[in-house]
């Protein structure tokens, strides 16, 4: 299947991707993931392996619309973070304890 991925046109295969990220360890996944055999890899870094592309030329869509076609699974991580406690401990405490009763 011919695709372009930034500006440049690439000839890819199911086989051939597959080929390409035989024996590459997949790095920790932070946004939009594509699924080869059976490991979850980053669009950006499949998108390296299969173009010898610098990351920064090409964006997430673009790799991700050539593997969707290609017939592979795509989707979306998305990480939260756990929320930054702004509380005091005066305020913790309170939460912990419950309310004072009222006369």
């Amino acid at each position: 299947m011919r695709c372009i991925i930034a500006r440049f046109p690439f000839d890819l295969t199911k086989h051939g991707v597959l080929e390409s990220m035989k024996g590459v360890e997949p790095e920790p996944a932070t946004g939009e993931t594509v699924v080869i055999g059976r490991r979850t890899y980053p669009v950006k870094q499949v998108g390296a392996v299969i173009t010898g592309q610098d990351r920064r030329d090409f964006s997430a869509g673009e790799v991700v619309r050539a593997m969707t076609r290609l017939g592979f699974t795509c989707s979306s991580q998305i990480q939260t973070q756990p929320s930054a406690d702004v509380s005091s401990p005066f305020q913790r405490a309170s939460a912990i304890l419950g309310n004072p009763l009222s006369d």
